[in-house]
């Protein structure tokens, strides 16, 4: 996995190809567009994150903000984590079942959706699973998973 050292979004961006930064870009807009409220962004484990900041919730496994959605360059690919899809959500079947009526490859590990250019993502079902999930219920999720 690339990891930045940018301590910034605008950092990150900057280092990037022009052409990259562009699908970085257009992403962070989508999702910052459809966040829902009290997640903030911030640049965390090398890449761009959107999280609950520990002002608000401080009770997480590794004292480290509660992560909902990150986003990076990698070598050959782009990266979006979508750690609420990542949990028992259903959201993971739903994201498979959408790239399946779509015709598209889904390349996704447990949260890791990855692709290569923003035709390969389906931007609509993305920003959908983004928005559905508010602070309150992600926190609720995440301490139900803590409790197995």
């Amino acid at each position: 996995m690339v990891s930045s050292a940018a301590t910034t979004v605008d950092a990150y961006l900057a280092e990037l190809p022009p052409e990259r930064s562009a699908v970085i870009a257009k992403v962070r807009d989508m999702i910052n567009t459809h966040l829902p409220p009290g997640y903030v962004e911030r640049m965390n484990w090398g890449m761009i994150c959107w999280e609950i900041p520990l002002s608000r919730y401080s009770i997480t496994y590794n004292k480290q903000p509660l992560g909902y959605v990150a986003l990076a360059a990698q070598k050959n690919n782009y990266a979006l984590y979508l750690m609420n899809v990542g949990s028992d959500s259903g959201d993971e079947a739903g994201l498979r079942a959408a790239y399946a009526r779509a015709g598209k490859k889904l390349d996704m590990g447990k949260c890791c959706l990855r692709f290569k250019s923003l035709e390969r993502l389906l931007v609509d079902e993305i920003a959908s699973l983004i928005a559905g999930t508010p602070v309150d219920a992600y926190i609720a999720r995440y301490e139900a998973s803590r409790k197995k």
